[in-house]
């Protein structure tokens, strides 16, 4: 029984290390891609997957909608966000440890630069309300509606306790046929970029 559970670790270990080097692979190739990006080429592509995504109807019902702020290498979200909370409670994630939580955006409150490079409303609250809808960034997504993130799984278990509608957008060299995933990736319900929607 030791030899069996000994090769069945052994091959699982295996597995989940081949994985790991797989999506090294896959975010060193798409960080090249994006420093090939003019700022045009960034805004001309968000500008597209925000305009569908305001033409859905989830969008059009959602009260609350959680976003990122886009660093220098994500697809631009600023505009978006500028424009949205006009109509809608827009949330930013924040690092807290091992837990992302959330806070809301005021476009009068500064932003500051946290954990991990990710910019956060300079605020102390939290929020805890409802969420209808989640515009997720990632690394690379695949036609089967996967994710690959940066590896620190802030998102993935976010997901595994809020049921919130979860949109992965990104520029369309991000969109693969395929991508190695693990037992823990949270797949998208949608995945919409330039030139595609994956529902």
């Amino acid at each position: 029984m030791n030899t069996l559970f000994s090769s069945f670790w052994m091959i699982f270990s295996n597995k989940s290390e081949r994985i790991k080097e797989e999506k090294k692979v896959i975010r060193r190739e798409i960080r090249d891609k994006k420093s090939d990006l003019t700022e045009e080429q960034k805004q001309k592509e968000a500008f597209s997957v925000f305009k569908k995504i305001e033409q859905l109807l989830e969008f059009k019902q959602a009260d609350s909608i959680l976003m990122y702020w886009s660093t220098g290498d994500e697809l631009p979200t600023q505009d978006a966000i500028n424009k949205w909370v006009t109509t809608k409670t827009i949330l930013l994630p924040s690092i807290k440890g091992h837990k992302m939580v959330l806070k809301k955006f005021f476009p009068e409150a500064p932003m500051i630069q946290r954990q991990l490079g990710i910019w956060e409303p300079d605020l102390p609250n939290v929020y805890d309300g409802k969420i209808d809808l989640v515009i997720v960034p990632g690394i690379a997504f695949d036609r089967k509606k996967n994710r690959l993130g940066r590896g620190k799984g802030y998102y993935d278990r976010f997901f595994a306790r809020n049921k919130a509608l979860k949109i992965g957008v990104g520029f369309d060299f991000q969109l693969m046929d395929k991508i190695p995933i693990e037992r823990t990736d949270k797949r998208m319900d949608k995945i919409i970029t330039m030139l595609d929607i994956i529902e």
